[in-house]
């Protein structure tokens, strides 16, 4: 009983601390990640113990008000897992994710909903984001009502309110209608609309670009960039695309095999990669300049390791041209920060 009373009163000092916006009075990051693993366990048959994916394994950092990350690396290597267990719809296997001090997998019901009300999430495919039956005022309208905001006229002005901040105005012309009906940069413009109808204090927004046309995608980071700037918001932006995450975010994470490798500010990244993966990441992006174009490129031989049974030591050694011979194969490489605010894990910077 006692264990319970507890567990209760942990959750009503969660929900009051979302609920009357304690965060706002808090010194420290926003979001904290602490040495967080999310594994998925395997079944043979059914029931027979077959092992984990160990989709996220050991990743660490902070956010803070207002900033912008942006979080790279290949498919599978874990960004989605991290992104969805940061809006909570994953549990961890071990470790944390701290909103503003408290613990999200320790929230009860009213504060996990008063939580994801401060955190919006912006879906990489915005025609399967929206649901075809309904058009885009009750698309609008339908977080505001799962959330208890009853003031018809309150959910117009902020539709309204919205849709101007989206660029998608006069409103009357948009908000009946259909998601069919729009094109491709007006569904993604419909989907931020409804991440920030709640007002959020944090923006997931994942590959947010990748499926809109080249000529849309500036137009689309440009808005969200405004958003952050207007709004003060913290921003996480996941991609495999390092050349649109020069144009908005401040620092670069990049991610392999369930592990942030390297962590810098953007410009410093891209000046200068420690990591030799992020040096690949780097030599793979595609250059508009055809003499560039035309140079052989070293790109690292091999696959991403499976997750089942990743590599001991360094995840990135089998593919590692710099491998460290009875070391990088042996000891996983701890975070060195050889520049400033630039970290690497790899022994090259030891």
């Amino acid at each position: 009983m006692s264990v319970d009373i507890r567990n209760r009163e942990e959750e009503v000092e969660n929900e009051t601390l979302l609920d009357k916006g304690g965060y706002e009075k808090l010194s420290g990051a926003l979001l904290s990640v602490r040495d967080l693993r999310v594994w998925f366990e395997l079944k043979r048959f059914g029931f027979l113990h077959a092992g984990y994916v160990r989709a996220v394994d050991g990743v660490n950092f902070d956010l803070h008000r207002g900033e912008a990350i942006g979080i790279v690396g290949e498919s599978g290597c874990g960004k989605t897992t991290l992104m969805k267990t940061i809006l909570g719809l994953y549990r961890p296997t071990e470790g944390e994710v701290s909103f503003a001090g408290s613990e999200v997998d320790t929230f009860g019901s009213q504060a996990l909903q008063s939580y994801r009300s401060s955190v919006g999430y912006v879906q990489q495919d915005p025609y399967g984001a929206l649901p075809p039956f309904m058009n885009v005022q009750s698309i609008l309208e339908e977080p505001m009502r799962i959330h208890g905001i009853k003031d018809e006229l309150e959910r117009d002005r902020r539709i309204r309110d919205v849709m101007s901040e989206v660029k998608m105005t006069p409103a009357d012309d948009f908000l009946n209608k259909y998601p069919h009906m729009l094109s491709g940069g007006q569904q993604q413009r419909v989907v931020i609309a409804r991440a920030m109808i709640l007002e959020p204090r944090l923006i997931v927004a994942d590959e947010p670009v990748s499926m809109l046309d080249a000529s849309v995608r500036v137009e689309i980071l440009r808005l969200l960039q405004k958003l952050q700037d207007s709004h003060d918001l913290a921003v996480i932006y996941i991609t495999h695309d390092l050349s649109t995450v020069r144009y908005f975010s401040e620092y670069i994470f990049v991610m392999y095999a369930g592990k942030l490798i390297e962590r810098a500010r953007v410009h410093e990244l891209l000046a200068n990669p420690l990591h030799p993966y992020t040096h690949a990441l780097l030599e793979a992006t595609p250059d508009p300049d055809y003499q560039n174009a035309l140079t052989q490129k070293e790109i690292p031989p091999g696959e991403p390791p499976s997750l089942v049974n990743p590599p001991s030591g360094c995840r990135f050694h089998p593919r590692c041209s710099r491998m460290i011979q009875g070391l990088c194969e042996v000891e996983i490489p701890p975070d060195f920060e050889p520049e400033p605010e630039h970290f690497a894990a790899c022994w090259l910077h030891r």
